[in-house]
């Protein structure tokens, strides 16, 4: 079973970056979920998508990967380019945006 390496995005519900710092390691599901008829749970059978393991550094996880025998594929984080707007460009003339005064 493949295990993705990867290094985890801030949630679009915050502004910090806690829990963003460290590698993670998971295993790809093999099958989907599947919902419960009687009570509309979803389940799976599968129970390696509940190993998340956390590492200091990429090199970590690789090296516990590599040492356990778990295929893996690693996913670089994509770092956003930061938009340079100054306070004052909220009220520039000829604005286009969602917010009008």
């Amino acid at each position: 079973m493949l295990a993705r390496i990867f290094k985890p995005t801030k949630t679009a519900m915050q502004s910090g970056k806690a829990k963003t710092r460290q590698w993670v390691l998971e295993y790809v599901p093999e099958k989907p979920r599947e919902v419960e008829p009687l009570m509309g749970w979803t389940s799976s059978g599968d129970m390696r998508q509940q190993v998340h393991l956390s590492f200091e550094t990429k090199e970590d996880a690789i090296a516990y990967a590599e040492r356990e025998g778990i295929p893996y594929q690693v996913e670089e984080p994509r770092t956003p380019r930061p938009k340079a707007m100054a306070y004052s460009d909220n009220f520039r003339y000829g604005r286009r945006g969602l917010w009008t005064h």
